[in-house]
């Protein structure tokens, strides 16, 4: 699975982690996020990040 990185603040989601603090279980391929779903770390949208 593709990793993707916020281009704002440079967090990367790793669909192999997740982001269980958010109730994203690991193996959650980007695509698959809910659409309200946001950086965990400065809250841009998933428009915001690009395939690394």
């Amino acid at each position: 699975m593709k990793k993707y990185v916020c281009d704002l603040c440079g967090y990367e989601y790793d669909p192999a982690v997740g982001d269980p603090d958010n109730g994203i279980s690991p193996g959650t391929a980007f695509e698959d996020l809910p659409e309200d779903w946001v950086c965990p770390v400065c809250g841009a949208g998933k428009d915001s990040f690009s395939e690394v």
